[in-house]
């Protein structure tokens, strides 16, 4: 559910395109990203770093793009989103558990090479998804672009499944202590 909700600006961001164009799916895509935040504070009294991240990128370059009245602008913020996260997941091995660890590690236990493992994965993922887009950005224009952002929800929803899956074979469930 969480997954779910962590997408709902995106959701709103191609609906409204869809009805009304770019420029105004910005302007849904950045309210709905201010409502996310507000919504998620004000239940939870607390807001995750990525939460933070995003939506500053969300505002940087819906900002732009709205200013410069440039689509280019808010399709390359895929690109710089995936090439962050990638190389957050690349610090993350030299300064203590890898993010997956650290995401995962309460619910399960395994090596150290399977977490990294399982890290690395994400980098190389992450790294795909920021190509593809810059791909579908100068190849195929803003119609693919819009479909591809959505098709990317269940892109990584099925990344996500197919590594919980391997690692369910290379981990151990952690158990309640006795």
């Amino acid at each position: 559910m969480s997954a779910l909700y962590d997408f709902l600006p995106v959701l709103a961001f191609f609906i409204a395109y869809k009805y009304a164009g770019i420029y105004v799916g910005t302007q849904v895509l950045m309210g709905a990203t201010a409502l996310q935040l507000a919504v998620k504070w004000l239940h939870t009294r607390t807001v995750s770093r990525m939460m933070v991240y995003s939506a500053v990128l969300v505002f940087a370059f819906g900002g732009a793009t709205l200013y410069f009245h440039n689509d280019l602008v808010i399709m390359w913020m895929p690109t710089v989103l995936y090439v962050t996260l990638a190389g957050a997941f690349v610090l993350s091995q030299y300064f203590g558990p890898t993010l997956v660890e650290r995401m995962l590690g309460e619910a399960m236990s395994a090596d150290a090479r399977t977490w990294r493992l399982a890290n690395m994965s994400w980098v190389a993922f992450f790294l795909l998804l920021a190509g593809a887009n810059l791909v579908v950005v100068y190849r195929y224009g803003l119609n693919t672009w819009v479909g591809w952002k959505l098709a990317k929800i269940g892109i990584v929803f099925l990344f996500a499944l197919a590594q919980a899956l391997w690692l369910s074979r290379h981990a151990q469930a952690r158990t309640g202590d006795p």
